[in-house]
C-alpha cells in the first residue's frame, strides 16, 4: 500500500486526490495546501484523504508533511518548484509535477531570455543525475497541455517512419454566462499569455511573441468554421526539440498553437499593456499592472455545488478541440497524420464526475500519470519529461484514458506537406 502527497488543492489538484482515493493499492493521500479550508474541502469527498497546511515557500515544511510518501505529486505554481523538486530529492521519493520550473543556479551565466530552455535541460540532465542515484523517477509536464498532448502527440509520430513538422493546437470554447475567462489556474494562464512563446523550427530552439503567428483551421468540433490559433508559451515545443531523435523520429519543427475564450480576453489586455508586470504611477499610485488584473479575475471553480451553479446559470458555448497533425514520411510518401482528441465538455463532465471539463482533461490526465506510477508501471531513472513514456506506456496510458471517456480519432492524409504554421 502506498502513500502519496499532493500538493496544491485547486482544480487540478483536487481532482487528483479524488481519483487517488480509489486506487485500490493506495494507503493514504496527503492533501496539502496552504489554504488548509481547501485541503479539508477535498479531503470531505474521500476516505483515504488528510489535509494537510503546508507553505510550500518552505522547504522544510514540504519534507515533514511528505514523510513517508512514496510519491510527491506539485500541482502549484511556477515559482515553487525548485523547493517541491529539491524535497522529493532529499526525501529520495518519486516525483510528479503537472508543469516544470526554470530552476537554474543564479551562478549560471544565461541570458534571461534563454533561461527556461536551459533550464529544462538543466534539470534533464542535472537532477535527473540525484532521482537516478536515489533509484527514483521525476516526470515534468504532466496535465493536459503539456502532458495529455506529449502522449497523444507520440502516438501521431508513431504512425510515421520519419517526422518532419508537429504542429499541437487546443482551442478552448467553453463560455459560461458567469465571467469566467479561465478555467484552470487564472496566475499560470495569465502569466502564461504574456511570456514570449517557444518553438523548434530549422532545428533549433526559438522564441516568437505572444499572439503572433496566427492560423485557421477548420474542424468537425466546429463544424467546420474556421477557428483562429496563435502562439502561445507551453512547454511542449522544447521538449520535442530536446527529444526528437529518440521519441519524435527526428522531428525538425514543432509548434503549440491555442486559441478560444482565454485568448480573445487576453490579446487585448496584452496590447494595452496590462498584462506587463512593470510597475508603474497612476495619479500618485504605484501599480503592476498584471496584478490588477489578475485580482479582478475569479478563480476556476472547483467545487461541485458551484460547479453547478454555473451550468444552471447557463452556458454560452461547451466546446473545445485538441488537434495534432504530425508530418512527415510513409513508406516513402508524404503524409500528415491528424489526431483529433475527444473529452467531456463541461456539462458531461459534471454529470460523470462533478468536474469541469477542464478539470476532466488536465486532473484526470495528470492523474494517469500518477496511476502509471502507484502501478509500479515507471521503470526509467532519473527526470524525464512527458514526452518520454516509452511504448508500452504510451499505450497503457491511452488504454486508461479510454476508460475515462478520453478518446482519439487519427486520419492520415497522402500527399500533404505542412503549410500554414505560421501565419
Amino acid at each position: 500500500m502506498k502513500k502519496v502527497m499532493v500538493c496544491g488543492c485547486g482544480a487540478q489538484g483536487s481532482t487528483i486526490c479524488r481519483k487517488l482515493d480509489q486506487e485500490p493499492n493506495i494507503e493514504e493521500v496527503i492533501c496539502a495546501d496552504y489554504n488548509f479550508a481547501a485541503a479539508e474541502a477535498v479531503c470531505k469527498l474521500m476516505t483515504k484523504g488528510t489535509p494537510r497546511k503546508v507553505n510550500a515557500a518552505n522547504l522544510d515544511e514540504i519534507k515533514e508533511a511528505a514523510k513517508g510518501c512514496e510519491l510527491l505529486v506539485n500541482v502549484m505554481p511556477l515559482n515553487f518548484g525548485a523547493n517541491m523538486l529539491r524535497a522529493a530529492m532529499d526525501l529520495g521519493c518519486c516525483y510528479q509535477d503537472l508543469s516544470a520550473c526554470e530552476n537554474l543556479p543564479e551562478c549560471m551565466d544565461v541570458d534571461e531570455y534563454d533561461r527556461w530552455i536551459a533550464g529544462i535541460e538543466y534539470m534533464y540532465k542535472e537532477y535527473g543525475k540525484e532521482f537516478a542515484a536515489n533509484d527514483t523517477t521525476a516526470i515534468i509536464g504532466t496535465g493536459s497541455a503539456p502532458g495529455v498532448m506529449c502522449v497523444m502527440a507520440r502516438k501521431a509520430v508513431n504512425e510515421l517512419d520519419e517526422c518532419d513538422t508537429l504542429n499541437m493546437m487546443v482551442y478552448e470554447g467553453v463560455e459560461a454566462k458567469r465571467f469566467l475567462p479561465f478555467w484552470w489556474s487564472t496566475d499560470v494562464a495569465l502569466a502564461d499569455m504574456q511570456e514570449d512563446a517557444f518553438a523548434f523550427e530549422d532545428g533549433k530552439q526559438i522564441r516568437t511573441k505572444p499572439f503572433s503567428r496566427k492560423i485557421w483551421r477548420k474542424w468537425p468540433e466546429y463544424d467546420m468554421h474556421p477557428v483562429m490559433l496563435c502562439e502561445h508559451a507551453h512547454d511542449e515545443p522544447v521538449y520535442v526539440g530536446f527529444n526528437r531523435e529518440k521519441y519524435f523520429k527526428g522531428c525538425k519543427n514543432a509548434y503549440f498553437k491555442y486559441g478560444g475564450v482565454g485568448i480573445q480576453f487576453s490579446e487585448p489586455l496584452y496590447r494595452a499593456g496590462l498584462l506587463s508586470w512593470e510597475e508603474e504611477e497612476i495619479n500618485g499610485q504605484k501599480v503592476v499592472p498584471h496584478e490588477l488584473v489578475l485580482k479582478h479575475i475569479p478563480m476556476a471553480p472547483k467545487d461541485p455545488e458551484v460547479i453547478k451553479e454555473i451550468i444552471d446559470e447557463g452556458i454560452i458555448s461547451d466546446g473545445g478541440a485538441f488537434v495534432i497533425e504530425a508530418y512527415g514520411k510513409k513508406n516513402g510518401k508524404d503524409v500528415m497524420v491528424e489526431l483529433h482528441l475527444s473529452s467531456p465538455g463541461l456539462v458531461e463532465a459534471y454529470e460523470k464526475a462533478k468536474m469541469t471539463g477542464e478539470m476532466y482533461l488536465t486532473g484526470q490526465g495528470a492523474f494517469l500519470y500518477t496511476k502509471l506510477f502507484v502501478n509500479d508501471m515507471i521503470d526509467q531513472k532519473g527526470l524525464i519529461s512527458s514526452d518520454m513514456l516509452d511504448d508500452r506506456q504510451v499505450e497503457q496510458y491511452i488504454e486508461w484514458a479510454k476508460e475515462l471517456g478520453i478518446t482519439y480519432t487519427i486520419e492520415i492524409k497522402e500527399g500533404v506537406v505542412p503549410t500554414d504554421l505560421h501565419g
